[in-house]
């Protein structure tokens, strides 16, 4: 269960990190805008951290196999394109690196629906609040930083 949980989290802080942008003054006054190809380029990076990090864990669906592995990935990508927008590209993996973990230990002996929501990362494969939560992260993620695009570094 742990390489579920850390393995998407890792490659979410290296897709946040793409998230920034050079020069918010080029992007303002560029001719085309920017809101087609920002989700475009994360949808891109989050295909392909769902077609190979599911290749390294060997379990099965019902527990903590590949499709674990991709809601993880969609949730964990879906926090750091928030936090993106909110903190900046250059801190936008500190709020995922904080919710991970902490569900992780707090996870333990919860139980219930509730439990299946918050506590996503770390539910087995087949979990349906879990698999509501992560895309929904995912989709609010975004759908923000298509918008909004990244907060400029400072």
């Amino acid at each position: 269960m742990p390489v579920v949980a850390l393995a998407p989290l890792l490659a979410a802080a290296v897709i946040g990190a793409s998230l920034r942008s050079d020069s918010e003054e080029l992007d303002r006054t560029a001719v085309r805008p920017w809101w087609p190809r920002r989700p475009a380029h994360l949808l891109a990076l989050t295909a392909l951290a769902s077609a190979v990090l599911p290749v390294a864990v060997a379990g099965h669906a019902e527990t903590f196999g590949p499709p674990a592995m991709v809601r993880n990935i969609l949730g964990c990508v879906g926090i750091v394109a928030l936090a993106a927008v909110v903190l900046g590209a250059r801190l936008s993996w500190l709020p995922a690196f904080g919710y991970v973990p902490a569900a992780y230990l707090a996870s333990s002996g919860a139980r219930g629906r509730a439990a299946t929501v918050w506590a996503w990362p770390v539910q087995p494969g087949a979990q349906p609040g879990a698999w509501a939560a992560a895309p929904a992260a995912f989709g609010l993620g975004t759908a923000l930083y298509a918008v909004r695009g990244a907060r400029p570094g400072g």
